[in-house]
């Protein structure tokens, strides 16, 4: 099983990007993230046994419980930057209990096992990836002329388990557990 942890995003928010990758697609043809595959990871395990599930979920429900996190999404921004444009992401501004979450389910998977995170954790949600030397000069233009970079704030109150099916029409993934943020 290929899995990730990370939080999900509400309708609301769902619906302003929605509105945001609708002006946005026309402008460059790339790899457009599905608006219901949008989410903040905090932690990418990758293959997992799937016959070690229910130790995984024992393990996430006793990461330590950080409270509510706000967490807004904020700007547009080129990874790894501007100048190599690879990968389409919206920010994330969150209070620092959002990167110990990371840490801390960083820390109980590696107790199965599972590999440590090797980068920082920039918590960012990835709209689109460029297949190839794709003209960006209209989606720029576009980008830099929008009224607002916000896009909103919610409460995030829990964390998921999710799968990630690799299928030819694109990624599907699957809530299998969720764990409350809270005590």
């Amino acid at each position: 099983m290929r899995l990730f942890v990370g939080l999900d995003l509400p309708y609301e928010m769902r619906r302003n990007l929605e509105l945001l990758l609708h002006l946005l697609k026309p402008k460059a043809r790339l790899q457009w993230s599905p608006v219901a595959n949008l989410h903040v990871t905090t932690k990418f395990i990758g293959d997992f046994p799937e016959a070690r599930l229910d130790e995984l979920k024992t393990a996430l429900d006793a990461v330590p419980k950080p409270g509510p996190l706000r967490i807004a999404i904020r700007g547009l921004n080129w990874l790894p930057n501007a100048d190599r444009p690879r990968v389409l992401v919206a920010g994330i501004e969150a209070p620092s209990s959002l990167t110990t979450l990371a840490r801390d389910t960083d820390a109980a998977c590696v107790r199965l096992d599972i590999a440590t995170e090797k980068k920082a954790f920039h918590p960012h949600l990835t709209l689109a990836r460029l297949r190839a030397d794709e003209p960006l000069v209209e989606l720029k233009r576009t980008i830099s002329e929008l009224p607002s970079l916000d896009f909103g704030a919610f409460p995030a109150e829990r964390f998921h388990l999710y799968q990630s099916q690799l299928t030819p029409g694109g990624s599907i993934y699957t809530k299998l557990a969720s764990f409350p943020l809270t005590a």
